[in-house]
């Protein structure tokens, strides 16, 4: 028997949950559609689908909201990947000091009395 060209029903399902984005969850109908456009698949593919829908609902990798499918807990964690060390952290450059001005206050200027401001 030979490997099929196509991911596992389960990673094929996940994608086309987590792509379609939909808040009530993807109907069989559009994840059908969406498998059918994405990959290359068998004609009895549709009831392969419907038959591991199934699989994975009793599994819990899947909840069944009335006709649509959401992600169970387990599809919804990342596979785990061992963590890489985080980079260090570069200190961060000195900050320069921002010296305010200060605004002196302007005295009055002493006009002479001659002055043409101070005639009535």
């Amino acid at each position: 028997m030979a490997t099929p060209a196509h991911p596992t029903y389960e990673q094929m399902v996940k994608a086309a949950v987590l792509a379609l984005k939909d808040r009530t969850g993807s109907s069989v109908p559009a994840i059908a559609k969406y498998l059918g456009a994405t990959y290359k698949l068998p004609a009895n593919y549709k009831k392969v689908l419907s038959t591991q829908l199934k699989n994975l609902v009793k599994s819990g990798k899947l909840l069944k909201v009335k006709a649509s499918y959401k992600l169970g807990e387990e599809l919804k964690k990342a596979p785990k990947k061992p963590k890489k060390k985080a980079a260090p952290k570069k200190k961060a450059a000195p900050k320069k000091k921002v010296v305010k001005k200060v605004r002196l206050p302007i005295a009055p200027l002493s006009l002479p009395v001659s002055h043409p401001i101070h005639k009535n």
